[in-house]
């Protein structure tokens, strides 16, 4: 199999390369040389940093190797469907954004802000891939799929609710914008998973706030 170019985003090129992800960090012509290449030495980095961590709480692609000088990171390739382009079709869509909820209050609990949370960022495997059979985490795991999360580029460590509150904001609004049919059903699901967060009361209380500064910034 030859190398496959599976997305080019802003911040990097995803490269498929049989069992194997390469996440390369692309050079910006706008930014000065040696600013560039200390900031996509540090994103590479810390994003390495956050997989490693996160890995240990929820699954994610396992880090197969990591190169600064290069700015890249090699991961497993998940042989999952991206959560975006099937959730509207899964009879089990409701258990799945339960799901999704713990998997926030885990990283959360430890101070892991993901940054980027959306359905495209999500990978769904269930019981009849091959994959998850081989897979130890399921030994650990209620029901017959895992949720992997990945693209943790735009993520940061923080305690603060407020960061914390704009996470759970920003896959609310993914699920609306792709997910419309079943949005609330959905989102609903997801609260009442990361109820499980030991910080959950004061993180739901900061995310009223944040909708609210949403809508007064819709009105203007």
């Amino acid at each position: 199999m030859k190398q496959k170019i599976l997305a080019q985003g802003a911040e990097a090129l995803i490269i498929q390369n049989k069992n194997t992800i390469l996440k390369k960090r692309v050079k910006k012509s706008y930014r000065l040389p040696y600013l560039d290449e200390k900031i996509r030495k540090l994103r590479t980095r810390s994003e390495s940093k956050l997989l490693e961590k996160s890995s240990k709480l929820i699954p994610t692609p396992k880090i197969l190797g990591v190169s600064e000088k290069d700015k890249e990171i090699t991961l497993e390739f998940i042989k999952g469907k991206k959560l975006s382009e099937y959730l509207n079709d899964l009879k089990n869509k409701v258990k799945i954004a339960n799901q999704i909820g713990k998997n926030i209050a885990k990283l959360h609990d430890n101070n892991i802000i993901h940054g980027d949370l959306t359905t495209s960022n999500m990978i769904y495997v269930d019981a009849n891939n091959h994959f998850i059979n081989n897979q130890i985490k399921l030994k650990n795991n209620n029901f017959p799929f895992l949720v992997y999360f990945i693209d943790f580029g735009l993520g940061f460590t923080s305690s603060k609710a407020e960061d914390k509150a704009v996470d759970l904001h920003l896959i609310k609004q993914a699920l609306e914008a792709k997910h419309f049919q079943h949005h609330e059903a959905l989102f609903n699901s997801i609260l009442q998973g990361y109820k499980t967060s030991k910080n959950s009361k004061e993180v739901l209380n900061r995310l009223k706030k944040v909708e609210l500064r949403g809508r007064y910034k819709a009105q203007d």
